[in-house]
């Protein structure tokens, strides 16, 4: 028989959009592949437009000036211990255990947010061009704090991005 002995049993195969240790995240998850003659493109780089059609300079994209002062805007900033989310006029900021991460506004498609399952938590998710997500949370000590951190959020990401 070519059954294996019990309590040998192999581990199930881990779906492909399970990221590194087994929990799944709440962005979407990547595309199964990609379309025939689409070279991957470098991190940081902007996608090739389709055929026919001109990419915009790395340069059009407004650049801060020396010395200039801040863009102005509404500004998010969650912080706990740990962690931070900051929204403002130049983007997305995530800070995790010290590692922080930029996210400017032409990079990302679109921005999504919600309440850990326990309720005393934010979960902010940033999902980019190329369908790539990156996620942070952020401990909302006391628990009402999370309810003022949803209502200006939501204000803060209608301005930036009225249309989602």
């Amino acid at each position: 028989m070519d059954q294996p002995e019990q309590g040998h049993q192999p581990p199930p195969p881990s779906q492909p959009w399970t990221p590194p240790g087994g929990q799944p995240g709440f962005g979407p998850p990547p595309p199964p592949y990609a379309p025939p003659g689409t070279p991957p493109q470098p991190y940081g780089q902007p996608p090739q437009p389709p055929y026919g059609m001109t990419a915009p300079s790395p340069h059009s994209y407004p650049q801060p000036q020396a010395g200039a002062a801040p863009a102005q805007g509404p500004e998010f900033l969650a912080v706990d211990r740990r962690n931070s989310v900051v929204i403002d006029a130049t983007g997305v900021a995530f800070e995790d255990h010290g590692v922080a991460v930029d996210f400017p506004w032409p990079e990302i498609r679109s921005v999504h947010y919600k309440a850990s399952g326990n309720g005393k938590a934010l979960m902010v998710a940033a999902i980019h061009l190329d369908g790539s997500f990156y996620e942070c949370t952020v401990e909302a000590k006391p628990r009402e704090r999370l309810h003022q951190w949803f209502a200006h959020l939501a204000q803060v990401l209608g301005y930036y991005r009225p249309m989602g």
